[in-house]
């Protein structure tokens, strides 16, 4: 059980007057540090979009389902949508990856050195990753949303290939297919429900995709 600091208890002014406004402080300080807030609120708001709809689910339902704040969520999350597609820890990864691959690395090859290091940050998260898409496949503005966040990845990975000094358009190919052998080999692991070895998965998804260009 996590234990709150002096400094976030002290931290709650009370201005001799406004009792209700200080023990809504209280209350707020309080679940700030509720332990896996992010992941409670990621579940809670993945249960409530298939049980009710992503369109039917409001920002205070999903709090309420994770027993924490409003405010609380939006520490986490710009809004609803936020839950499925937020953050950039992708886009950092691979750029960093991409960036330390070895120097005489392909662009292909440094493209999937990325994609080798990525896979295992799923391993735990299968099912979510299953409500997710589910999800997603129900909603037509969140599928365009998603094909936005794939082109954003191609970018991404596109320019860590220039920053090594890959011109185009062989670096904004090598990024496209990466991106579409990753997401090929996602669609096909989060398909099963015991879930595959996704770097295995990956991989296949590049050697098809080699053959299919070479034509070997």
């Amino acid at each position: 059980m996590e234990v709150m600091s002096i400094t976030v208890i002290t931290g709650i002014v009370y201005n001799g007057s406004d009792v209700n406004h200080c023990y809504e402080g209280l209350v707020e300080s309080m679940s700030r540090w509720k332990p896996n807030a992010r992941d409670r609120l990621e579940q809670a708001a993945l249960d409530l979009y298939r049980e009710r709809g992503f369109e039917q689910t409001t920002v205070a339902e999903i709090a309420e389902r994770a027993g924490l704040t409003e405010r609380t969520f939006f520490r986490y999350f710009a809004d609803k949508r936020e839950v499925l597609f937020g953050g950039q820890t992708l886009h950092e990864i691979y750029a960093s990856a991409i960036a330390n691959a070895p120097a005489s690395a392909a662009p292909i090859d440094a493209v999937a050195a990325a994609l080798e290091v990525v896979a295992p940050l799923f391993r735990e998260r299968h099912e979510l990753a299953r409500q997710r898409q589910s999800v997603i496949a129900a909603n037509p503005e969140l599928q365009e949303r998603e094909l936005l966040k794939r082109a954003s990845l191609v970018s991404a990975m596109a320019d860590a290939l220039r920053r090594r000094g890959v011109t185009d358009p062989a670096a904004s190919l090598a990024a496209e297919v990466g991106v579409i052998s990753f997401y090929t080999a996602f669609a096909r692991w989060v398909s099963e429900p015991d879930g595959q070895d996704l770097s295995r998965l990956i991989r296949e998804s590049l050697d098809q995709l080699k053959v299919i260009i070479v034509g070997e």
